[in-house]
This record gives C-alpha cells, structure tokens and sequence, in this order.
C-alpha cells in the first residue's frame, strides 16, 4: 500500500534516468507525483469517467506545493463525482491551456488518432500529413499502440530509432524520430504530458547533401534496362527522368491532371511547396504517356496496376532495374572486347534523376531560374522581393528546356558515337550546374 506523501519524501525522491515515475499519494488516492527521467516533476489526479479512466495535470512541482496539490485534487475528485469532468472543464475554462485528451485514453494509439485529426490533419499540407500519417502508421503504432504515452521513455525511442538504422533505413530512421518528436511535443502542449522522451535524443543519421549525377553511360544503361523492366516501372522509371518531377509526385498522377496532350498540371495538394505546377511534356514523354496501359479504376492513376492504387514496391522494382543496367552495360563492355566483371554500378536513387536533369539542363545552355523553374523550386535563383513580384511561369523556357532534355535522352538509344555531347555553352550554364558546386538545390 502506497505510503502518505510528505514534503521531505517528495523533495527525496529521485528520477529513474530509463523511465517516468508515477509515484502515488498514500494519502489520497489518485493523486500522483510523476517524475520524467530529465528530472521535471508535476502533480497529477486520475479519475473514472464513463468507464474511461481520466487525467487531469494539475501543476509542476514545486510550484506547486503537495498541499495545494491535495487541495486541487480533492476538488476534481468531488467534481468527478458529481458527474463533472474536470479536465474537459479545464480545457473549455476561458484563458485555459488545451489538457487532457479529448476524451480518448492514455494510450499512445488513441492519442496518435488524436494527434493526426487534430493537428497533421488539420495544419499540415497534404503531403507532408499523408508522410507523417505513414510513418507513424507503419513504425510506431504497431510497437507502441497498446503501451501508455506516460510509459515510453527515452530508452524506447532510441531502440525504435535503432531498430530503424539495423534495417537499413536512416532517412527513415530520421523522418520518424521527427514525427515521434512531434507527436509528443503535441501532448506537452495539451498537457497530457510534462516532458518529452525524445529529449536529449538526437536524430540516428547525420545526412549529407547528395551530388550523385547519373553518367552518359549510365543513363543509356538506364533506358535501355527500363525498356525490358516492363510495366509498370518502365514506363514510370522512364517518365520520371524525362519530367525531373519528384518520385510521388509521379507515382500519384492522374488522368485528370493531363489538362493537356503536351501539359502535366500537379495540383498544390500534391506538390512539396503547395503550389500548382505546370509540366510541359517534351515528345519523348508523350511517347511514354502513349505506351501507358489502360488500367480501369475510378482514382484514374496513370502509374498502377491495380487501378485502385497508385504504384508503390520502389524498393523491389530499382533493384531489379540495377541488375538490368548491370547486365546491359557488361554486354557493352564484353561487346567492346573489355571484361564484364570489371564493371561496376555505383549506388543511385531515384531522386538523382532530379539532380542529373538539374545538371543536364545547365549544361545544355538552359539558365538556372528555368531550371528551377522545371524542377518547382521556389527557394533558389529568385528569392525575396524578386519572388513576390515575379509571377511569370517560364512555361514557354520550361516546354523547351525539357524538349531538349526529352531530345538527348532519346539520343542515348544510340550507339555512344551518335550522342551529342553535353557541353557547357553558356555562362549561366555553368554557373547552374551541379558539378560547379553551385546552389541549385533538389530535394
């Protein structure tokens, strides 16, 4: 049986640096003193409403005295008797910090249903909800779902992040950490917490701007491999080089967003920045838009093939493309009379093709506010001022800087021989591209 609290126990008792102490009054039931392992202390009461066990924060400690803290909690606990619901009183009181929890339990599922109607739902752009959504969805309600938020500690979110780096994930490893991050700087906010367990926790992976440019060669390899990778990822593979749109962006295209035969139109909804962005198709993507296979379904996505569904299993699908290119650029070489074995495919991801279009379109002479007009940066060449007031769309640059990219790509089809070099040919070329070290940023 839990022993009276007193003022000298209180001022004794020390955190538990792997866990949140919940350290109960002897004295009055349902009162708790609760200690995060940082140290930060607060007094809170628990209580029964409609089968649903309540929590009211009733202040830090020491603050707030044990005695107040027993004056404030026999009132709640008298209110709850009375049928009142002091923690919903509190949060509706005018003036009043949001607490509780809106009626849902403490445990981290029903606070996460919460967090994402209340706050990812509500006040973040669609795609970065629908990202924070999936990977709390995926990586942390599976784990975590059943345990109450008061129970996870530090020691839990590092062997979540841990986990994540053993997989082989970092960028994921670092895009839930800040969701995890997120959710329960949410519940400090609302009071259903006092401190955070991602505190002092710092992100797994320390990522690094990437400069990766697919080659001459490569690129070649790359057509050449997406033609025998089929349906759908050929097709998709081939679009996202021929656009240098951004991999979801892609994948999530609808039938309805071809305003026209020759224009793409992304909504906002869908864009990282949320604005409209206007995709001039070059011939060479018209040429892949053709070879699309009718795939029924009312979402009407270009890229799927259940119809219902946009495309998605990148990982399954690149390494296969990998091992095409692979054996498409050792056949050149065995052709060449030079040793197959010798031959090795550097690491690339998808979203290099954004950087090597970026780079390719520099250095086919096209100025840089073009190309990161193509690419839908709004963080680049124009900035401040010049941003507000400039609202041309460079839709007329954009149509012939990506015919000219759709032109080179189609070139590669060739024997090497036949392909125009890309060369530097202007000032602004070189200025804008990549390999210069140049900002033009891709993300």
């Amino acid at each position: 049986m839990a022993r009276p609290l007193t003022a000298q126990s209180v001022d004794k008792l020390k955190p538990n640096p792997a866990k949140r102490l919940e350290v109960p009054d002897g004295l009055l039931p349902g009162l708790y003193l609760i200690i995060q392992p940082s140290g930060a202390r607060s007094w809170a009461v628990r209580y029964r409403r409609n089968g649903q066990t309540r929590k009211l924060t009733l202040g830090p400690y020491p603050a707030l005295t044990l005695a107040i803290a027993r004056e404030r909690a026999r009132a709640a606990l008298k209110a709850a008797q009375a049928g009142e619901d002091p923690a919903a009183d509190k949060r509706q009181a005018p003036g009043a910090t949001a607490v509780a929890d809106d009626g849902a339990s403490d445990l981290i599922s029903d606070q996460l249903d919460a967090f994402l109607a209340r706050h990812v739902r509500l006040k973040g752009r669609p795609r970065y909800a629908g990202e924070v959504e999936r990977l709390l969805e995926r990586e942390v309600r599976p784990l975590w779902g059943n345990r109450r938020v008061q129970d996870i500690t530090r020691a839990d979110v590092v062997a979540l992040l841990d986990a994540l780096m053993d997989r082989g994930s970092p960028t994921t490893a670092n895009r839930t950490f800040a969701a995890v991050r997120k959710f329960f700087n949410w519940l400090i906010e609302r009071s259903v917490l006092d401190a955070s367990p991602c505190m002092r926790v710092r992100a797994p992976h320390a990522e690094t701007s990437r400069d990766r440019v697919l080659s001459e060669d490569e690129l070649r390899w790359l057509w050449m491999a997406s033609e025998r990778l089929g349906w759908p990822f050929g097709p998709f593979t081939r679009f996202l080089l021929l656009t240098g749109q951004r991999r979801d962006e892609v994948a999530k295209a609808r039938r309805n967003e071809l305003r026209q035969p020759d224009l793409w139109t992304i909504p906002r909804e869908r864009t990282k920045n949320g604005i409209a962005h206007d995709v001039p198709l070059s011939t060479a993507a018209q040429t892949v838009m053709a070879s699309l296979l009718p795939v029924a379904g009312r979402p009407g996505y270009l890229f799927t093939t259940t119809g219902e569904h946009a495309v998605s299993g990148y990982s399954k699908a690149k390494a296969r493309l990998d091992r095409l290119m692979l054996e498409c650029a050792r056949a050149e070489a065995q052709a060449r009379g030079g040793d197959p074995d010798a031959i090795i495919l550097p690491e690339w991801r998808l979203h290099d093709l954004r950087r090597t279009l970026a780079s390719g379109l520099a250095r086919l002479g096209h100025p840089p506010h073009v190309v990161e007009a193509v690419l839908n940066h709004t963080n680049g060449t124009i900035s401040g001022v010049a941003a507000i007031y400039n609202r041309y769309s460079y839709l007329v640059e954009k149509r012939h800087a990506l015919e000219a990219w759709g032109r080179f790509i189609e070139a590669l089809a060739g024997p090497p021989r036949q392909l125009p070099h890309l060369g530097a040919t202007s000032a602004a070329a070189s200025e804008a591209s990549v390999s210069s070290g140049e900002p033009l940023r891709h993300g």
